[in-house]
């Protein structure tokens, strides 16, 4: 079991899963997590999903691996410990961490609520904290993070099933309610059945709007319609159904992003 060294010290132990080249093999890895600061919470991880992201960076595939590589941004887990001035959370409290744990909170995006596009967006794993320490993600018995960028989980919500929301899900549910594309008068087209795409289709459905799936062969038509509900189905490859819908250029656009 590998402990990490040369990093700025820090106080609590903590343990996960580390890749440590390319190759993107996960083996133990014992390293530490810094002091609960004033408005930090310390989140006991009880579940973290696996996104595409994670294979990406594990095999650095997008050449900007930082190893050892602890990944995980879909991350559930219960509030351990908090600093002094937090206000959002109790000792307890099941939350989840995403994508970002921190941003410069002073930008035009940070003050629209729209963190995400904040370019000094710090990511949960991969990324350098502000104190110059590299961040380890969900993959790990613990994790700490500013309350701004944490949520609130309802008791009502099976943890287990609310991991993928935290990156998958608000990447559907997101665009849907920014855009206004809830309701019986709204019709929405999802491009592909995969682990957004399925997403997508029940949060349309959950929101009263017609749903239409794209894909590329007949083969998912059957989950589709009858196991998620869509109303609609289209094969992307079919030239006839793509001129009868008049979708071709947007099929197009969609199959280059």
């Amino acid at each position: 079991m590998e402990r990490l060294s040369g990093e700025k010290e820090q106080s609590v132990e903590a343990f996960g899963w580390a890749a440590r080249d390319s190759s993107g093999h996960l083996s133990p890895f014992v390293f530490s997590r810094r002091k609960t600061g004033e408005e930090e919470v310390r989140v006991k991880v009880l579940y973290c999903g696996i996104c595409h992201s994670d294979l990406h960076c594990l095999k650095n595939e997008w050449h900007s691996s930082i190893y050892p590589l602890v990944p995980g941004h879909e991350i559930i887990g219960e509030v351990s410990e908090i600093g002094n001035k937090v206000s959002k959370f109790n000792l307890g409290d099941k939350v989840g961490v995403g994508c970002i744990v921190d941003s410069c909170r002073t930008c035009e995006s940070c003050r629209e609520d729209q963190e995400n596009y904040c370019t000094k967006a710090i990511a949960t794993y991969n990324g350098v904290h502000h104190d110059g320490t590299i961040n380890y993600g969900g993959y790990s018995d613990h994790i700490v993070v500013d309350e701004r960028y944490a949520v609130k989980i309802p008791h009502t919500l099976p943890l287990v099933s609310a991991a993928p929301l935290l990156c998958a899900g608000i990447s559907m549910y997101s665009p849907m309610k920014y855009f206004g594309l809830t309701g019986p008068d709204k019709h929405v087209g999802i491009v592909g059945l995969g682990g957004l795409g399925h997403i997508g289709v029940r949060f349309a459905k959950a929101f009263g709007t017609k749903v239409t799936v794209v894909s590329s062969t007949t083969g998912k038509s059957k989950d589709a319609l009858d196991t998620l509900g869509a109303d609609g189905f289209l094969v992307s490859t079919d030239e006839d159904q793509m001129k009868v819908r008049n979708l071709k250029p947007f099929i197009n656009y969609a199959n280059k992003t």
